[in-house]
């Protein structure tokens, strides 16, 4: 990523972005905020929410990381084999399947 992330990002924070990410500790950060602070070229810190697997935030963090190393997180497709084609069985937002 070369462009500084905005409030409202989606970003996959990995060891690209710093080691402290690698493995299992990487996450899923939707950011809140992006300091103006000085720190080394390349480096940034960000202030965001951290997601688990249902896009929930489960925790707040702080974190100095490498802007080149961020990148946005990509929403895989979401269809349902049982009614894909079929729309008016569509789930959208605030609809519960039964």
């Amino acid at each position: 990523m070369n462009v500084r992330p905005r409030p409202g990002d989606l970003l996959v924070v990995d060891r690209a972005a710093s080691v402290q990410f690698a493995g299992e500790r990487a996450l899923r950060l939707r950011v809140v905020s992006v300091c103006d602070r000085p720190t080394y070229d390349g480096w940034i810190w960000l202030t965001g929410y951290v997601l688990d697997r249902r896009g929930e935030a489960t925790a707040k963090r702080e974190v100095f990381v490498q802007l080149a190393g961020l990148r946005p997180v990509s929403a895989p497709p979401q269809t349902d084999r049982h009614t894909e084609g079929r729309s008016r069985h569509a789930v959208g937002p605030g609809r519960v399947r039964r």
